[in-house]
């Protein structure tokens, strides 16, 4: 119930400061337990889900620093929010967000850990590829633009609303890691998450992925 009070409050707010262009609505699955993994340039990042998505079993992996912000912590538990130690392997975590997958429900996460100081990708790392190998769920690359925080704090501050766009890709699953070479396969899994969101992108928002082998390889495939 408290859920559905505050996405409906979400939906308000958004609307009323946001003009949104989603794009690739029927790639993401209603139901079953999944990673849907995407590039993160803005605070407003963090509710866009609860806006888009029907769901009502999403959680988010949410740094532990946030814990201290008053209205973050008293949100926590309606929009089941996860606190993570980003700097360390929280492997508490990791069991909980897998067993939550298992029950079906469905993981928001963003594979930089952190925002973008620029809006472009950064380099990922390799947490959101080990958890989809492990997991064997499938993961649902998300590319998002428009969300910056300086630039939707200016257009606030001169009363026009913000042109968001979020474009869903096809799911695709991350094999098992294999007993040798385990880095080497890790990082390639993470390249590829990373890739899959870089190609749903404009080329400006690529950063790090813009000339990688695979993020073309992709392109050519979509053309």
């Amino acid at each position: 119930m408290i859920l559905r009070l505050l996405r409906s409050l979400i939906r308000l707010v958004l609307n009323m400061i946001c003009r949104f262009d989603i794009r690739g609505r029927e790639n993401v699955p209603l139901t079953g337990g999944m990673i849907l993994a995407a590039n993160h340039i803005g605070f407003l990042d963090l509710i866009l889900v609860y806006f888009v998505i029907d769901r009502t079993d999403l959680f988010i992996p949410v740094a532990e620093k946030w814990g201290k912000v008053a209205w973050i912590r008293a949100l926590a538990g309606p929009l089941n929010m996860i606190f993570v130690d980003r700097f360390n392997p929280d492997l508490k975590a990791i069991r909980k967000m897998i067993a939550l997958m298992e029950q079906g429900k469905c993981l928001i996460i963003a594979p930089e850990g952190t925002r973008s100081p620029t809006g472009a990708l950064i380099e990922g790392k390799p947490g959101v590829a080990y958890l989809a190998a492990r997991s064997g769920f499938p993961v649902v690359p998300v590319g998002i633009t428009g969300t910056e925080d300086k630039f939707v704090v200016s257009n606030l501050k001169h009363l026009r609303k913000s042109n968001i766009t979020l474009t869903g890709g096809k799911p695709f699953v991350i094999s098992r890691l294999p007993n040798k070479d385990r880095d080497s396969a890790l990082q390639n899994a993470t390249d590829e998450i990373m890739c899959q969101i870089a190609a749903l992108l404009p080329k400006s928002y690529r950063g790090a992925y813009t000339e990688h082998p695979r993020m073309r390889e992709i392109l050519r495939a979509s053309k």
